[in-house]
């Protein structure tokens, strides 16, 4: 072996134990948590969830069962997949239609409602929470999950059609048309064409848009009323109301990330394509 060879080869194991560490560290929160829902309060009490490790007797499902038995958390979890199942949809939807809208078909007005499009990404949500609270409330939305559906689509839409917009952008012209002079029409070419090809791209955004409304808080205060509110809201309600109850609150807390962590990890693959797609880009 060549001392060039041996100093790459030094150098990727070097940078693989790097990004092993850096895997460790980041899992390690969730290990914890992990483990602190498996214990009971007594043990909590007593000392570190990495006591486990010596005392593997502390772990049981216990706290789960419990969970199961708290309406409130359940009744939250519940609410919370029906606030972002259907905002990812929509919000992907939308911004699929309205991207390959912008990018190739030409209508009156394209380029400038493009940029009013554009002019949106800079409005802070908060701006935005008191006027459509009050708007809500005269449509009767207000403190209901469609409610939050449709805060949450209607700031997520100006990101999501920019990002799609400029990746459909880069599809060649000459396969677009191609596809016309076969007969093909702007419906067909959408959903047997665009939508294959985008396919990266529209992973890594339904990933980032349903990683953001899963974990919001800040809309969901505002706009969710008791019967509505997510999951967020609830964890933090328990742990105002009932800052002791670490068995309840820990497996549910476990239960707001993990679905997170499982819904990455599924897509990951159509993610790290879309990300290298846009580099090459």
């Amino acid at each position: 072996m060549s001392l060039g060879a041996l100093r790459r080869g030094l150098g990727n194991s070097l940078v693989q134990a790097f990004l092993v560490v850096i895997g460790l560290i980041w899992l390690t929160p969730l290990a914890g948590l992990l483990l602190s829902s498996l214990r009971s309060a007594e043990d909590t009490a007593r000392g570190g969830w990495w006591t486990t490790f010596t005392s593997p007797g502390q772990l049981s499902f216990d706290n789960y069962a419990a969970l199961l038995e708290n309406a409130g958390i359940t009744k939250a979890f519940w609410n919370t997949v029906l606030i972002s199942v259907p905002t990812t949809v929509l919000v992907v939807v939308i911004a699929a239609l309205a991207g390959y809208a912008f990018a190739w078909l030409d209508f009156p007005g394209r380029d400038a409602l493009f940029l009013l499009v554009v002019a949106l990404l800079v409005v802070p949500v908060q701006i935005g929470l008191l006027p459509v609270a009050k708007l809500f409330g005269q449509l009767g939305l207000f403190g209901t999950i469609p409610g939050v559906v449709l805060f949450h689509v209607s700031y997520g839409l100006p990101f999501a059609v920019f990002l799609l917009r400029n990746y459909f952008a880069e599809i060649p012209k000459e396969m677009l048309e191609a596809a016309r002079m076969d007969g093909g029409t702007e419906w067909r070419i959408f959903t047997r064409l665009v939508l294959p090809v985008g396919r990266p791209a529209i992973a890594s955004l339904a990933i980032f848009q349903f990683l953001w409304v899963w974990n919001d808080m800040l809309v969901a205060l505002l706009f969710a009323d008791s019967s509505s509110q997510p999951l967020t809201v609830e964890l933090q309600s328990q742990i105002r109301q009932f800052g002791s109850n670490i068995d309840v609150l820990a497996p549910g807390a476990f239960l707001s990330l993990i679905v997170p962590v499982v819904v990455f990890f599924a897509f990951q693959r159509h993610f790290v394509q879309g990300v290298m797609a846009g580099s090459v880009k």
